[in-house]
């Protein structure tokens, strides 16, 4: 009999990932930005075959890409390095040369739209008013570019546009929890919701003609509904809610007079169709857990980008005709059988007061089990860990490892009032929600008190830090990765359009004071003297890498055991492969010493 090694790192590592598809006008080209050479580049497959061919070669991450409306050209923007400052290209669709379209070194370019006859294109971007940004519209004939809309008051993003490109419609963000929408109507703002002091979010907009909105709005709501704005009579209308569900993506397909809606339930997405002539919603079953990303093209086809807990992204399609899904894509983890990987227990616990918190827990099967349990507290804060694969989990819990991932208060997913708890408490119920969930875990038989390990990134990072400072007894071993280590610092080197929702967020640095130095990780300091491994893109534009020398330096300083692993090519995250496997070894490296 043959004997194989155990999956190492890098079979884990070596899944390849999605970051973003189009598909043409025609169907018949798909691209995706992909890291099949081990970074990322815009790769394409002439339908309905299925064998990937490279059309650029700029190894970096990419967040816009739209086709023409025609298919005669793409329009893709990538960043340098994780800089997250993107630019925009021109791009043949048989790839070659990119052409700059609006390329500025420091400035980050947005939401691109293109005009049907693909001559001009509309975009928001930080030139010009770094803090509330600018919209433009930009004539590719003429080589000309004008200003169509001038940010105030809050960062301003163009999202939609009407076919007769008459009417714009911008999104503006006050907070994450208070996100306002308007139609610029003969050069005046016209709110999509009735005016009210009351916060709430519009979360996507859609024309489905030149005078009808619908939008997912939770205006005097816990949850977003679908609602209709009628732009000839200025009149908002809620249209349809479904119990218990944000609804949370928008499209629209004009042939079907169908919009399809992704609804999002705690740790897993609902995709519906609703149709416009006769009002019926429909759900639609689909082949992944939690969808990252929905097209619908004109004759009426699904495509999305989705995963699930033991499947890594991928790319599905669903024609109006057969209804069924063909994987345009088949990406899985090398090496490793998918009975090798691990379905999370979702469960659920009630917090220090009585607030009902759901978390997963990725159980260790027993014959690899060590026993201990990672807490992962998630970032965002407002986000929440869902059903959604990461080669670091089931790395982690096939090497005997078991993985708590609580959506505590603040997560995404669970309604407008849940979601609003963290703001201006970064550093309470959070925190005392991981601690009542570890407590949880071991009154119920899941976890051993002195078998517990913590590791968490951006904002899981800063709560890492945190607990670490003011619970240190529950842990023995801590992993930060970019995380916050002084509140007043990182308030202040945050992009500047973040800048406007820093003191609803986070706190106000003077009538706060005294709060953000006791929510604060660099506070707690003497509390500090488990062994610690914290990570940092040096990039990063979110949590800067200050904030990691920053407290690598004090406890150093103190004697404290602190390893730092810095990536010079990376930001707020990690976009080339070797760096990904060196990062997740170095992690399973430092955790094993303490099993």
């Amino acid at each position: 009999m043959i004997n194989f090694k155990k999956p190492d790192v890098e079979n884990f590592f070596k899944t390849y990932a999605i970051q973003n598809f189009a598909v043409s006008p025609d169907e018949k080209q798909l691209i995706l930005s992909t890291n099949l050479s081990g970074k990322y580049n815009l790769w394409a497959m002439d339908l309905p075959n299925q064998f990937p061919y490279p059309l650029t070669f700029i190894n970096q991450s990419n967040q816009e890409l739209t086709y023409d409306h025609e298919g005669r050209f793409i329009v893709a923007g990538f960043d340098q390095d994780g800089d997250e400052n993107t630019q925009l290209y021109a791009l043949q669709t048989h790839g070659g040369e990119l052409k700059e379209l609006r390329v500025e070194v420091g400035q980050r370019h947005m939401n691109p739209i293109l005009s049907k006859d693909g001559k001009t294109l509309y975009y928001t971007s930080t030139k010009g008013n770094p803090t509330y940004l600018n919209t433009y519209s930009y004539n590719f004939e003429t080589d000309s570019e004008e200003m169509i809309n001038e940010g105030e008051k809050a960062a301003t993003f163009l999202v939609d546009v009407s076919p007769n490109e008459r009417l714009f419609v911008y999104q503006r963000l006050f907070a994450n929890t208070y996100t306002l929408a308007y139609v610029e109507i003969d050069g005046k703002e016209v709110l999509l919701t009735p005016p009210t002091e009351q916060q709430h979010t519009v979360s996507s907009v859609v024309f489905t003609s030149d005078t009808e909105i619908y939008l997912l709005t939770n205006f005097e709501d816990d949850n977003s509904y679908l609602a209709k704005f009628d732009t000839k009579n200025n009149e908002f209308t809620k249209v349809l809610a479904v119990d218990q569900e944000d609804l949370s993506s928008l499209k629209f397909n004009k042939k079907l007079n169908k919009l399809f809606i992704t609804s999002s339930k705690g740790v897993e997405d609902v995709l519906y169709q609703y149709d416009l002539t006769d009002g019926k919603l429909t759900v639609i079953d689909k082949p992944v857990s939690v969808i990252e990303k929905l097209v619908v093209t004109k004759e009426g086809s699904l495509y999305i980008l989705g995963r699930s807990a033991t499947s890594p992204l991928n790319i599905y399609k669903r024609s109006d005709a057969d209804q069924e899904w063909l994987a345009c894509t088949n990406l899985a983890v090398p090496g490793v059988a998918k009975n090798e990987l691990v379905e999370p227990e979702v469960i659920s616990y009630p917090s220090f007061d009585g607030l009902d918190i759901e978390g997963l827990f990725f159980k260790a099967k027993e014959e690899v089990s060590n026993g201990h349990v990672i807490l992962w507290p998630h970032g965002g804060p407002q986000a929440s860990e869902r059903k959604s694969f990461r080669a670091l989990f089931q790395f982690l819990v096939n090497r005997g490892y078991s993985l708590f991932a609580p959506n505590f208060r603040g997560s995404s997913d669970y309604g407008l009032s849940f979601m609003k708890m963290v703001e201006g408490d970064w550093g309470y119920g959070p925190r005392l929600d991981n601690v009542e969930g570890l407590e949880w875990l071991i009154k119920n038989g899941y976890a051993d008190r002195d078998k517990i390990l913590l590791m968490g990134g951006s904002f899981g990072g800063y709560m890492a830090l945190l607990l670490h400072g003011r619970h240190p007894e529950y842990f023995k071993a801590v992993v930060d990765i970019f995380g916050p280590s002084d509140l007043f610092s990182f308030i202040d080197s945050v992009p500047e359009h973040w800048k406007p929702i820093m003191n609803q967020w986070v706190g106000d640095p003077v009538k706060d004071k005294e709060k953000l130095i006791e929510y604060s990780p660099i506070t707690y300091l003497e509390n500090m003297k488990k062994p610690m491994l914290v990570i940092q893109g040096a990039n990063d534009p979110r949590v800067v890498k200050a904030e990691s020398d920053k407290i690598v330096k004090a406890l150093q300083d103190k004697g404290v055991n602190v390893e730092y692993l810095v990536l010079e090519d990376e930001g707020h995250g990690f976009s080339k492969k070797e760096n990904e496997i060196k990062v997740n070894r170095t992690i399973l490296e430092f955790f094993d010493r303490f099993i």
